[in-house]
């Protein structure tokens, strides 16, 4: 039977994209943390209607027209998160460093020679920023009450065909793994490994069953659980600038990005329990995955001098569109009393179809007050709806199903950016705070971030050095997995970012 469905399904097997897309991952991919420049991040991104900085352009693209000469940017820093994790009443907690670049760019001044024109200059430029940083190795550990990985491996099992999740008396569990993974999809090799692991046994052993049961008791207790989660990776952005200035009162610009997303993730549970009907003492279960994927997406701003000292912006971010390809692989490993270690390392790497997700716009209105030689304050606002997010094709059934639960489950999500700076002679002092809705519409799943941030400048005439400090927190709580075991860690993070930059004149 299996081998007959193979052939009527070979087909459609090049089309399935059933791998386990979830929000978290809508959301991943649609935040987007500009780490950019020591000013602009020590007045905690407030640039909309000042411009002048490489980094202000990803929020304004009109903001290279304030630039009076050709300028260049290249900006490195020490990012650290620290998380305080609960899980089940277990406290662990991790600290993750990390140095970097994190933003290069330079901006081309042209002055127009025919003075009688009203558009005075034009520029051209390109940056690189990186907008989400994914290095991070954090531990969660615990005594799970009432919850089991079995129920992960059940959840999976129920309502297949028993020939759809097992392996023929001479195939090899790497065949059978690959074979089921190619003809029926990720859920299917998910129940492929709990009946070969011996978690899961049918009720009937024929072809039809399509009812289980846990070998792991389900109604036990105290299950001792620790997970490990370590990732690498981040997504880049880089932006092509084209602005002009009108009569150096109006000032207009547009970006054409490039985005990239490199993102590989480990996750390992142990599991352990004493429970008096389960047979399963102890499961190890490794997951492992790589995300690639490369976007498009372009913005428009402007920026008015509404007197000399006051400034007003508007600008507007695309949606993204993302093409994205990902891998998987997969290892379990349990301890039975009736059967001994068993171990089931496919050793085969799932490659999945190339889907595309759509992330949502963004629009941002800025004003700014400039007192002279002396400083500023500035104020940006933006809005961003995140139920907009689409994965792609939408003619695929999970997919749909997928967006629908992103759109009852998201939210748009407002933040508000304040920044200052005094100047002495050649030295600038900056501050700034900024306040981030969640994008979730039950914020204790993912919580509003609040940060601030100060700095430090020196001018040397051709030559300015930056220094900022920020810091920022946010709770949330991460999901073990997507069905069965669905218990979350809860986690206190607190972001700490030191960015030196050095700017020059071209």
């Amino acid at each position: 039977m299996k081998k007959l469905l193979m052939l009527l399904c070979i087909g459609l097997a090049s089309t399935s994209y059933i791998l386990g897309q979830d929000l978290s991952d809508a959301v991943r991919y649609s935040m987007d943390e500009i780490q950019g420049t020591a000013r602009f991040r020590a007045m905690s991104g407030a640039f909309g209607a000042l411009g002048g900085d490489m980094s202000a352009v990803n929020i304004n693209p009109a903001g290279s027209a304030i630039f009076n000469n050709s300028h260049a940017s290249i900006s490195v820093g020490i990012f650290n998160k620290n998380d305080d994790i609960n899980y089940f009443s277990g406290f662990t907690n991790s600290s993750n460093h990390n140095f970097d670049l994190n933003q290069l760019g330079a901006t081309f001044v042209f002055a127009n020679r025919n003075e009688s024109s009203p558009w005075k200059k034009f520029t051209l430029g390109a940056a690189y920023d990186r907008s989400a940083d994914f290095d991070e190795d954090w531990m969660a550990r615990g005594i799970n009450p009432n919850n089991t990985i079995g129920s992960y491996f059940l959840s999976n099992a129920q309502n297949l065909r028993l020939d759809e999740i097992s392996a023929f008396p001479d195939e090899t569990i790497p065949q059978a793994y690959s074979e089921i993974g190619s003809l029926y999809g990720f859920r299917n090799q998910q129940a492929f490994l709990g009946f070969e692991g011996f978690i899961i046994d049918p009720v009937e052993n024929t072809d039809e069953n399509t009812a289980y049961t846990s070998n792991i008791d389900l109604n036990g207790t105290n299950f001792n659980q620790e997970f490990f989660y370590s990732s690498r990776g981040y997504n880049g952005k880089l932006a092509f600038n084209l602005a002009t200035s009108y009569e150096d009162k109006i000032f207009l610009g547009v970006n054409l990005n490039a985005h990239f997303i490199n993102y590989e993730r480990s996750t390992f549970l142990n599991e352990s329990n004493s429970n008096e009907n389960s047979t399963i003492t102890n499961v190890d279960f490794e997951n492992n995955l790589l995300t690639t994927g490369n976007g498009f997406s372009f913005q428009l701003g402007g920026i008015a001098k509404i007197t000399e000292e006051f400034r007003v912006g508007l600008s507007y971010n695309s949606p993204t569109w993302f093409r994205i390809s990902e891998e998987t692989s997969q290892y379990l490993a349990t301890s039975s009393t009736t059967e001994g270690n068993t171990i089931i390392n496919p050793n085969v790497v799932n490659i999945f179809p190339e889907y595309r997700l759509q992330t949502p716009s963004k629009l941002t209105g800025s004003l700014a007050y400039v007192f002279g030689k002396k400083g500023l304050i500035s104020f940006d606002y933006t809005i961003k709806d995140f139920s907009g997010v689409k994965f792609r094709p939408a003619s695929d059934m999970f997919f749909s199903a997928l967006n629908s639960s992103i759109n009852n489950a998201l939210a748009t999500a407002s933040s508000y950016r304040i920044g200052g700076e005094y100047r002495y002679k050649q030295l600038s002092f900056r501050g700034g705070y900024r306040f981030e809705e969640s994008p979730y519409k039950d914020d204790t799943f993912f919580g509003d971030l609040t940060g601030y941030s100060l700095g430090l400048g020196y001018n040397f005439g051709s030559l300015n050095l930056d220094l900022a400090f920020s810091q920022a927190q946010r709770d949330t709580n991460y999901q073990l997995y997507n069905v069965g075991l669905t218990d979350s860690a809860e986690f206190q993070s607190k972001f700490t970012d030191i960015i030196l930059t050095f700017g020059f004149k071209i």
